[in-house]
């Protein structure tokens, strides 16, 4: 007797569960989120990213940066993410309900960037980084990226965009370096990453 077809709708229709219970079940669970409103605040969270942060998503997604930073912070007891100051709650399905693309990143060779923007919020400190990262973390690993700026020849006064390099990484007396807009756009998404706000599936761990 040949069972080949009972083998297969078997394992045809086991699958199926599989898929229902696991990829439906969690679409339904959370496809239904919503930003949360904080009635004390009168503030509806989590917000979405303004046009300058948002192209900067674009450069940081083609950069590669996900391939060694994350953007989740997990939960106590799961890894020492709040003892390292890189968020004071887990991040949670909520966080991500306005993001076309979620960056979870696939390995943390650099720290998580969920909080960046809160832990880092000054812009100098990211141009410099960008720049060169052993300006601001030096022995950093991270490649510079050099192309994300312009190095040109000082004509009349300096620009006020051009980045205060300490000595050893300035460039030949009458040149600076100036962002291009790749840079700003991407220095604006790094501030734009926060977690600044409750969410009551998870609300900020006590200090």
């Amino acid at each position: 007797m040949n069972n080949g077809p009972l083998i297969f709708l078997g394992i045809f229709f086991a699958l199926a569960f599989s898929w229902g219970g696991i990829i439906m079940t969690n679409h339904i669970t959370y496809g239904s989120l919503e930003p949360y409103f904080d009635e004390a605040t009168e503030e509806m969270f989590p917000k979405p990213i303004d046009g300058l942060a948002e192209r900067g998503r674009r450069v940081y997604a083609e950069l590669g940066c996900v391939y060694c930073h994350t953007q989740q912070v997990r939960r106590p007891g799961y890894g020492a993410d709040t003892d390292r100051g890189w968020g004071n709650r887990q991040s949670v399905a909520r966080d991500y309900i306005l993001q076309d693309r979620v960056f979870l990143g696939t390995m943390r060779t650099g720290p998580d960037l969920m909080t960046v923007g809160q832990r880092l919020p000054s812009p100098e400190w990211h141009y410099n980084h960008f720049y060169n990262p052993q300006i601001t973390s030096p022995g950093s690993i991270m490649p510079p990226y050099p192309f994300l700026f312009e190095k040109r020849r000082i004509v009349g006064e300096p620009s006020e965009r051009a980045l205060n390099l300490p000595p050893e990484f300035a460039p030949p007396e009458g040149y600076e370096i100036v962002p291009t807009p790749r840079a700003d756009a991407l220095v604006a998404y790094m501030l734009s990453l926060r977690m600044d706000y409750d969410l009551p599936e998870a609300p900020t761990a006590e200090q």
